[in-house]
């Protein structure tokens, strides 16, 4: 049993990867764009420029698009997870200490989520793989002699 669950663990970190990317960058495009019932569920946009918010929302629609595809994969979790961190400490904390009691939910859960990625890489599926296994694939040039 412990022999699958192994085979199967790059496809199962592939797929995790792939939904939490989406998630963060479906964050992110609500919103900078006002899709997905916008920003907050208001339907409206994140005023462009604004601090905090309209920087958070670059960073999950990019690094979310990013991990979504698997490239720069460990780089963009790490941004992701520590502007989570942040998210949860500076907005949701001051109000109460549990997630549960400060909306901070989300922040803790892609915080931990992207932070994990950042140790176990894009698994597969990803594009960091296919570009690793096609420069590998690639003979060097040989070495010019004068």
């Amino acid at each position: 049993m412990n022999d699958r669950l192994n085979s199967a663990q790059p496809y199962v970190i592939g797929l995790f990867r792939v939904v939490v990317g989406l998630l963060f960058a479906c964050h992110g495009a609500a919103s900078l764009f006002g899709v997905l019932g916008g920003a907050a569920g208001t339907g409206g946009t994140v005023p462009s420029g604004t601090w905090p918010g309209w920087y958070a929302a670059v960073i999950q629609l990019a690094c979310g698009g990013l991990v979504l595809l698997g490239l720069g994969t460990r780089a963009a979790a790490f941004l992701a997870s520590g502007s989570m961190a942040y998210a949860y400490f500076d907005v949701h904390q001051g109000s109460a200490l549990w997630p549960l009691q400060n909306g901070g939910e989300a922040s803790a859960m892609f915080c931990w989520a992207f932070f994990l990625l950042v140790f176990t890489g894009s698994g597969a599926f990803g594009l960091d793989r296919l570009i690793a296994r096609r420069s590998a694939a690639q003979p060097e040039p040989a070495p010019v002699t004068a």
